[in-house]
């Protein structure tokens, strides 16, 4: 554990899914905290893969991709682009900047997205998804399965004709909660950043009671109203909004006023 930078002596949860925990874990590692990688959400290819292998069929009959997450961008490009490089015509669009970086690294540039808050709401504000640019237009939105239907029932209210693809599915911790456990009763764990109201409903199902009075007195920092909204749900208390994205977390975890 480092003896130097604002996150000293700290233990700092990441819960973001294993691929995309490394730029958080190794920002408070610089910080000189000490990341605790712990994904709340395991991510796994669509149990029935047909429906992407057909989107990717009629790849060229679509004015818009929307990629809801880097999860949703790395599980649906390799059968998207399989068959060719990206049409021309085809506007990529994302809700978060992660997402944005991953398409162009993998040769689909040009995509479109919200530059300050990071969610569907955002996206739908942007000129590109406005109902005279989308009316009569044929819109895919690849993404896992579940979640908000916000974004295809605003943009069918708009005019277009919206094909939701689901390329991944989640899933809880499949190794139960020992690592936090332990940390928590040796006096290790000062807090946990939480990108996710979902995987947070399986955290604190899988927590024993224990473990939730645990929960309950550890700081959450949470990059999204909503997130925090839902932690409340939970009837969590202890919670910190942080500004988005990774960079929102790390600067929300170095602002805060630590314990002696």
């Amino acid at each position: 554990m480092s003896s130097v930078g604002p996150l000293a002596g700290r233990t700092i949860v990441v819960t973001r899914p294993q691929a995309q925990a490394a730029p958080l874990a190794g920002a408070i590692l610089a910080a000189g905290g000490t990341p605790l990688i712990f994904p709340l959400l395991e991510i796994a290819p669509a149990a029935d893969p047909q429906a992407l292998a057909e989107a990717a069929g009629r790849l060229g009959e679509y004015s818009l991709a929307i990629f809801i997450s880097p999860n949703a961008a790395d599980h649906a490009l390799p059968a998207l682009l399989a068959r060719g490089p990206w049409p021309a015509a085809l506007t990529p669009a994302a809700v978060g900047q992660g997402t944005v970086k991953f398409l162009a690294e993998r040769g689909v540039p040009g995509c479109v997205a919200p530059t300050e808050r990071f969610d569907s709401e955002s996206l739908l504000e942007l000129p590109e998804l406005a109902a005279h640019r989308v009316k009569g237009k044929r819109v895919a939105i690849f993404r896992g399965d579940g979640g908000r239907e916000l974004l295809a029932d605003t943009l069918r209210e708009r005019g277009a004709t919206v094909d939701c693809i689901t390329c991944y599915r989640r899933s809880g911790p499949s190794n139960g909660v020992a690592p936090l456990m332990t940390a928590w009763r040796a006096g290790k764990l000062d807090a946990l950043s939480v990108s996710s109201s979902e995987g947070l409903r399986y955290l604190v199902d899988l927590l024993d009671a224990e473990g939730r009075s645990f929960l309950q007195h550890t700081p959450l920092f949470v990059p999204h109203a909503r997130i925090a909204e839902n932690a409340r749900a939970l009837g969590l208390s202890n919670i910190l909004l942080t500004d988005a994205a990774d960079a929102g977390i790390l600067a929300g975890l170095v602002a805060y006023n630590w314990p002696a």
